[in-house]
């Protein structure tokens, strides 16, 4: 069912919810999951007004129901000081293709498992080749959770707001200007959680760690606070930074002193730092193609990984050190991040390979083509063909977004049924079962009302850069 009228909208919910001053009333909780499909597919592809009340009539009704938008930074803030043991590793995991589906499978997994202590997040680059604005991707994971029975807190956070160096050598103040004009829509979009990733900037050819970092951590306190100008009432947002880019260097112990010692010193004591840091160990994004198509298998360096989380918690008072690009990782290497330590891992490509997979043939042969005919400048030489689909695939996503959503229910279910299967695996391997009640317990809940939008939301456009990470 379409629905493309903001008339349409209230019908479709008519004996079910109802309006309730500048809010809405729940009059069948037990009706509501069945109407769910409808409201998110009319919040990611209707237009105007009626997008955007869709919108706003899932996040009130999650608002009524006790599925809140919440920072998951009170829980890394009582990880750091010790009064939750740091033997689970949060997933924050990427949805980047068939939002919905993919979501849901996430809540059936979490529901299984009474899992709370989680993340969705998408970051700037998957915005721009997904198609997926902050609002958009609010409302389908909020919806998704709604559709499940979900109850408790839902942290969705902005992945890699990086700097793109490219744009920041040529305009400094422009490219941190782009940066927090992404963190304004987040935010009122009911982001609360954001990886701030000033790590593009570390500039290795200087004597010293303080300088090779001084450009991180000094942009990194400027977004801190801008990003502290925009919390709503009871809330802090759960803040990351980051060290190393992921893909280079390995990160040291006496970088992330570095960094944090400038850090601190530069935000000064007024305002509320990050809860976490992100560190290079070993892995990429989307992990190494080999020429057949296959990816190399990958080491991460466990070790490095441990003393770096025990320094973020015992010097700075962290939850600890985040594992990026770590999806494509064997499925025995998951449940050694909890063992030492590791606060939050990072998930995204295995997911949207699997989606893949399970795609009819006739779907994934219309977005090779789709790949072959606009991304073959990408097609660097020594690539194989199969190098460059599986590193430039990624960005049929938006492209084909509507088409994927509008697969016959039985394709969707098999993907979403194979997706739940992983994340309950993830899950587990990653010992953030049980953890609903923590969650509850430790983040904050703050009911957020919106007034019903009566004049469509116009968005500038999204600023992207080729230089941009995962």
């Amino acid at each position: 069912m379409k629905l493309e009228t903001v008339a349409s909208l209230f019908e479709h919910l008519r004996s079910v919810v109802a309006l309730d001053g500048q809010g809405v009333k729940i009059l069948d909780e037990a009706a509501l999951p069945a109407k769910m499909d409808a409201l998110a597919y009319a919040a990611a592809f209707a237009d105007g007004l009626v997008r955007d009340t869709a919108r706003w009539l899932i996040w009130q009704i999650a608002q009524e129901l006790g599925v809140y938008p919440a920072s998951i930074h009170e829980l890394y803030m009582a990880i750091g000081r010790g009064d939750v043991p740091a033997n689970f590793t949060v997933p924050a995991m990427n949805i980047r293709a068939i939002n919905y589906t993919s979501s849901r499978a996430v809540f059936r997994a979490a529901n299984r498992l009474e899992v709370g202590a989680m993340l969705f997040e998408i970051a700037r680059s998957e915005m721009g080749y997904t198609n997926q604005r902050p609002a958009e991707y609010v409302a389908c994971v909020l919806a998704a959770a709604i559709r499940e029975g979900y109850r408790g807190p839902v942290c969705i956070q902005g992945d890699h707001f990086q700097v793109s160096a490219k744009n920041f050598k040529a305009d400094p103040e422009k490219e941190i200007a782009t940066v927090k004009e992404l963190m304004d829509e987040a935010v009122a979009a009911g982001f609360y959680n954001i990886d701030i990733d000033t790590s593009t900037l570390v500039d290795l050819s200087f004597a010293t760690l303080d300088e090779q970092q001084y450009d991180n951590y000094a942009r990194c306190a400027e977004l801190t606070r801008h990003a502290r100008s925009l919390e709503p009432d009871g809330i802090t947002i759960s803040l990351g930074g980051e060290i190393g880019e992921v893909g280079h260097k390995n990160s040291t112990v006496e970088e992330l002193h570095a960094f944090m010692q400038g850090y601190n010193r530069t935000l000064g004591g007024d305002l509320p730092g990050i809860s976490k840091i992100s560190v290079q160990t070993g892995t990429s994004h989307g992990g190494v193609v080999l020429p057949d198509g296959t990816l190399a298998q990958v080491k991460v360096d466990f070790d490095t990984l441990r003393e770096l989380s025990r320094a973020a918690r015992e010097s700075y008072g962290m939850g600890g050190a985040v594992q990026h690009g770590a999806s494509t990782l064997p499925a025995n290497a998951f449940s050694k991040f909890p063992e030492i330590g590791t606060v939050e891992i990072h998930l995204a490509t295995n997911f949207q390979n699997m989606v893949f997979d399970l795609l009819p043939a006739e779907v994934v042969a219309e977005a090779y083509s789709w790949v072959h005919e606009n991304l073959k400048g990408e097609w660097k030489e020594g690539m194989t063909e199969e190098q460059f689909i599986y590193s430039s695939r990624k960005k049929v996503i938006g492209p084909m977004k509507q088409v994927w959503w509008d697969l016959p229910q039985e394709t969707l279910s098999v993907i979403g049924d194979a997706l739940e299967n992983q994340f309950a695996f993830l899950f587990a391997q990653l010992n953030v079962k049980n953890t609903r009640q923590l969650a509850c317990v430790m983040i904050n809940h703050v009911r957020l009302d919106r007034p019903r939008p009566h004049a469509a939301t116009e968005l500038a456009e999204l600023e992207m850069a080729s230089d941009l990470a995962d």
